[in-house]
């Protein structure tokens, strides 16, 4: 796997979070059960999943002193 920067991750982290918190808004406008709500639900459960796997890998090359 490619050696990301502390900067890029950090930039991913950002832009993944902030895409996540617009589906979460976006989603309450949709009736539970609608394909358009499941849809977002799937994607924010993917976004979170995403943005744990960056965080940990941020944090393991803050631990081996990777930049």
């Amino acid at each position: 796997m490619k050696k990301y920067t502390q900067e890029e991750l950090a930039g991913a982290i950002r832009a993944i979070s902030s895409l996540a918190s617009k589906c979460e808004k976006v989603r309450k406008k949709f009736a539970a059960g609608t394909s358009q709500h499941t849809l977002l639900k799937n994607r924010v459960r993917a976004l979170r999943i995403s943005l744990a796997l960056l965080k940990n890998e941020k944090a393991k090359s803050c631990e081996t002193g990777d930049s």
